[in-house]
């Protein structure tokens, strides 16, 4: 973000540092408690490809989940083949580039993820309360918002 763009506004380089600072502490206390809802031997990674899957990238490549990820096609290989063993996924061959192969969830895959989900919620619901729930509905859009500006801007470097 340009300093000039900065200036125009209300917003100070602390101010953008202070929401992105939240943004990840919430996200990496959010990640403690999905931690406590999975079986020991998967990790959050595991159920983020699964859960990716899931929510409608089913039959995309590794390259794409990658991408999707944001991290190395060597961690996604590994991740692709613990969900393989699991049955939680399966691969095939692309239909549109055989040096390629394409990842499609399973029944078991599914099954992971709604038991994740439903355990993560109801362990939410232990403490969040509707001025809460209130809270994060009105925030969701803009959160959203916020996602998709740093997805269209992922290859934006440093100065």
């Amino acid at each position: 973000m340009s300093s000039d763009r900065l200036r125009k506004t209300n917003y100070g380089p602390a101010d953008v540092f202070a929401y992105f600072r939240e943004a990840c502490q919430t996200a990496q206390l959010s990640e403690a408690l999905l931690d406590k809802c999975l079986p020991d031997d998967l990790h959050r990674s595991h159920f983020y490809i699964v859960n990716h899957l899931a929510r409608g990238g089913d039959g995309e490549t590794p390259q794409q989940i990658t991408d999707a990820m944001q991290v190395t096609k060597t961690t996604i290989s590994h991740s692709l083949s613990v969900l393989e063993k699991r049955g939680f996924i399966k691969t095939r061959p692309s239909v549109s580039d055989a040096r390629s192969k394409e990842v499609f969830i399973t029944d078991a895959g599914r099954d992971f993820q709604q038991k994740a989900v439903a355990a993560l919620t109801r362990l939410y619901g232990v403490f969040l309360r509707d001025d809460d729930f209130r809270v994060m509905g009105e925030a969701l859009p803009s959160l959203v918002s916020i996602r998709r500006l740093l997805e269209s801007n992922s290859a934006v470097g440093p100065d």
